[in-house]
């Protein structure tokens, strides 16, 4: 599979991002932040308690909590995807699951609904098994299921 080319600026800041991302879920990271605090903190009597004074520390957090959270959505976006990703190609490349899984995170909420529906039934149907390494699909379950009551 060919690698998709980009270009340097989108390069660039998807470099940065993911080094941010990495800094600022670091222990140093969380350091650095309270030990800001703290000096905050400490400079109050200093200056007062100053409307100033308050205003550094309310304008610095508002711009880094807008910023972060842009960070953790990208970086949320990545892992879901590479988590459907792996899940897809597991789906894709075994034997017994039904492939209509595969990108199953395009459905709409209401088909995301009936699927859920059909794997509570086949959760009830599963409680029912004396063997616990027995493993269906939908389609398998519900025939055997039917088949137990038609004898």
């Amino acid at each position: 599979m060919k690698k998709p080319t980009k270009n340097k600026i989108s390069f660039f800041f998807e470099n940065i991002a993911r080094k941010v991302t990495n800094f600022t879920g670091s222990t140093l990271a969380f350091v650095i932040a309270s030990s800001l605090i703290i000096v905050w903190l400490i400079t109050g009597p200093v200056f007062h308690f100053s409307d100033t004074w308050q205003l550094v520390i309310n304008t610095g957090t508002t711009i880094i909590t807008f910023l972060m959270v842009f960070l953790i959505q990208r970086a949320q976006n990545k892992d879901s995807k590479a988590v459907h990703l792996k899940l897809n190609e597991l789906v894709a490349s075994l034997k017994g699951p039904s492939n209509r899984l595969v990108d199953v995170e395009a459905l709409t909420e209401e088909e995301l609904e009936v699927l859920h529906k059909f794997y509570k039934h086949l959760g009830e149907m599963a409680k029912k098994e004396r063997d616990m390494s027995v493993s269906h699909s939908i389609e398998e379950a519900q025939l055997h299921h039917q088949s137990k009551y038609k004898k």
